[in-house]
């Protein structure tokens, strides 16, 4: 019998430690039949060539497999006091404290301590080096869990540790070479739809999505039920702008569990931007039921609500996300940072609902900061801004209309409005159809051809209030309405309306094809065309400045077929 089996009274009071309670109610019995096969089996790590002592050791391991991490770490000291450098021990007693747990400080330091003497007394064992990293990727050292993996690597490649590794990379948001890692794990095993998921993940962060789908495809193969990847294969699909195959792809994920929280709130998002109000709603409650404090979708709520004219729910729930403030030293959420805008410009809309849209405008009415915050996404601090007036009790919200109820001259202008709208759909990849934008554009079409009728018929127009000759910006405006109405999530503002501090700063409109490691999808097709262009770009400065070097950048030229290769020729005088 071990000596750490018998208690005495002064070691555990019946009424007082749960850990002792939890030890007393084991099987004694039990605990050293297992430590006995696990002992004779030398099932564990560093097991030494003396029977007595790896049937210590294993009472000890046993015990932190039944989660005793105090008990274990007794053991192991009491064992520790007679050899010192019984690497075993020391190996336990890390991994111990660092089941404990590593939100206390004090169980990460001293499990990091006993992993590092094993590896000064053993430094040939990648497990140790696996272990340790371990304990310091939760704790944010990153680059050290890295070196860590990668010396386990050198000393044993294994398909675990380069999807350990590649895990870590991809946290980091190195996705090129997390994809390295999980691309080597898989050639090791192939069998492993965690990796192909999370290579499938390195494609999608990269914009890479019809390769992204691929392999999110291939882990399904190898594990049918796999929820995690029907929802990354439905967002993928989304942001490719293939609505269909998104929604399979969602609602298979549903059906294996119709409480998958990031699934609803993904399908909800993508139904919003779809235009399908309604349908997003649903999804947003329903992710509210199962998880109350979920900001996305409680923004989200507010949204749609205020989208369809229910603004005294929109701004009821857009309140509870501006309760919800971060933490000291805690990042705000985007939805945090915005929502305040969008609760000021709900109740902007509300107080202007029985107002005719021509008697108001918002680049004229709001504040020019707080405009330019709202731009520019800045957290919410404007001096000496007075907020919109409350929700009004006497100013309804809007009424729901079916269809139907409209009369056949007005069903007809829809229709026509749809069909109209319908045309400004981008059909190239990465363009999610959106049939509420579509009618709010086809309306204005119809809208912005009434004012030319009227304006070849008499020149002038009436606007807030006044009549004047009616001009090019006139006919922007009209449109700039609808499309404000149609989503009241993006700031649709003239530039020249913004103050004259936040111009001369200027405001990013450039688009870019490819930004680091990322490949923008929905302008890749313009990829050639340009890279065709600025080649020609350097041949025609070369052949004015530099033409004695012209067949060499010619000929190095015709060997470019990415941006990387361009920057050694760039370099060239």
């Amino acid at each position: 019998d071990s000596s750490f089996l018998h208690f005495h009274e002064s070691d555990c009071d019946i009424g007082g430690s749960s850990s002792c309670e939890s030890v007393l109610s084991l099987n004694t019995e039990k605990i050293l039949n297992q430590a006995k096969l696990l002992a004779e089996q030398k099932r564990f790590p560093f097991a030494t060539d003396n029977d007595n002592t790896n049937e210590e050791l294993a009472i000890a391991y046993v015990l932190i497999g039944n989660g005793l991490y105090d008990e274990a770490i007794r053991h192991f000291s009491t064992m520790l006091q007679e050899e010192p450098e019984l690497v075993s021990a020391i190996y336990g007693r890390g991994i111990a404290y660092g089941k404990k747990g590593l939100h206390d400080m004090k169980n990460a330091e001293l499990a990091l301590f006993e992993l590092s003497r094993v590896i000064s007394l053993e430094p040939d064992h990648p497990e140790v080096f696996e272990q340790r990293a371990e304990i310091l990727s939760p704790l944010g050292r990153i680059s050290e869990a890295l070196s860590d993996l990668t010396k386990a690597i050198q000393l044993q490649p294994s398909a675990r540790l380069y999807r350990h590794r590649g895990t870590l990379y991809f946290i980091s948001e190195d996705y090129a070479t997390a994809h390295e890692d999980f691309q080597r794990s898989l050639e090791l095993n192939k069998n492993q739809p965690i990796a192909m998921l999370y290579k499938g993940l390195t494609f999608f962060h990269r914009g890479l999505l019809k390769e992204a789908i691929e392999s999110f495809k291939e882990a399904l193969k190898q594990k049918a039920d796999f929820i995690d990847a029907y929802k990354s294969l439905g967002q993928a699909y989304r942001e490719l702008g293939n609505f269909d195959a998104a929604t399979e792809s969602f609602q298979k994920a549903l059906l294996l569990n119709q409480n998958h929280v990031q699934t609803l709130q993904l399908k909800g998002m993508m139904l919003y931007h779809h235009g399908s109000l309604d349908e997003a709603l649903k999804n947003f409650k329903r992710c509210l039921q199962l998880e109350p404090y979920n900001e996305v979708c409680q923004y989200m709520k507010g949204l749609s609500h205020v989208a369809m004219g229910q603004f005294y729910e929109g701004i009821k729930a857009q309140t509870k996300v501006m309760l919800n403030d971060p933490l000291p030293g805690q990042k705000a959420s985007p939805e945090y940072l915005k929502v305040k805008y969008l609760r000021e410009y709900s109740r902007y809309l509300h107080a202007h609902l029985d107002t005719p849209l021509t008697e108001y405008n918002i680049d004229v009415d709001l504040p020019g900061n707080f405009k330019d915050h709202w731009a520019k996404n800045l957290p919410f601090l404007i001096e000496n801004y007075e907020e919109q007036p409350g929700l009004q009790p006497h100013i309804k919200d809007v009424l729901f209309q079916n269809f139907e109820t409209y009369k056949p001259n007005v069903q007809e202008l829809i229709c026509v409005a749809d069909r109209l709208g319908s045309m400004m759909q981008y059909e190239t990849p990465g363009f999610l159809p959106n049939t509420r934008i579509h009618r709010a554009m086809g309306l204005a079409t119809l809208e912005v051809m009434q004012a030319v009728q009227r304006t070849w018929a008499n020149s002038k127009v009436r606007m807030n209030g006044k009549t004047r000759l009616m001009q090019w910006r006139d006919m922007f405006d009209i449109a700039v309405k609808w499309r404000r109405i149609a989503d009241p999530d993006q700031p649709v503002l003239w530039l020249d309306q913004m103050p004259a501090r936040s111009l001369s700063r200027g405001f990013n409109n450039h688009i870019n094809l490819i930004r680091g490691q990322v490949i923008n999808m929905r302008y890749l097709e313009y990829f050639e065309k340009i890279l065709h262009f600025i080649k020609d770009r350097i041949l025609v400065y070369h052949g004015a400045n530099n033409p004695k070097g012209l067949l060499e950048v010619r000929e190095a030229l015709e060997k470019v077929h990415k941006v990387e290769d361009l920057l050694p020729i760039m370099k060239v005088n």
